[in-house]
């Protein structure tokens, strides 16, 4: 993953040259670098791209465009690999409550919520809880 990093940087400029910051191709292309970030274990550049993917998203498409649930899920699922399962689980809740109202329960973006959200879940559940 760490050879497509650059290309996928060079996405992102080509398309905010391009397309402008706000258009939706350039949100995805963002969300696809911040992947590519997570992907080669980069999360100290990831998160901080999924968390601005995910403002943008809502202020230009909304809070219930699929874009912006997919990018929701991705920045829950930065989260979760970060350990950061407080921040994690309340946001898969979320998306999945959104993706349940917009998409409909037997939608594929909700089941791979749903499961991300039961996989954080277990996890929790299996960590070792402070007293």
């Amino acid at each position: 993953m760490t050879r497509a990093i650059p290309l996928y940087e060079r996405t992102v400029d080509d398309a905010v040259r391009v397309l402008g910051e706000d258009h939706p191709s350039t949100l995805t292309s963002r969300n696809n670098l911040a992947g590519a970030y997570e992907s080669a274990g980069d999360l100290t550049r990831a998160i901080p791209l999924y968390e601005r993917t995910v403002d943008d998203a809502v202020r230009v498409l909304g809070e219930d465009h699929p874009s912006t649930l997919t990018s929701r899920n991705n920045l829950a699922g930065a989260y979760e690999s970060a350990g950061d399962l407080t921040r994690a689980i309340p946001l898969y809740e979320q998306v999945l409550n959104n993706c349940v109202r917009v998409l409909g329960e037997k939608h594929p973006t909700t089941r791979v919520v749903q499961a991300n959200l039961t996989h954080a879940k277990f996890e929790a559940d299996k960590s070792p809880r402070s007293s």
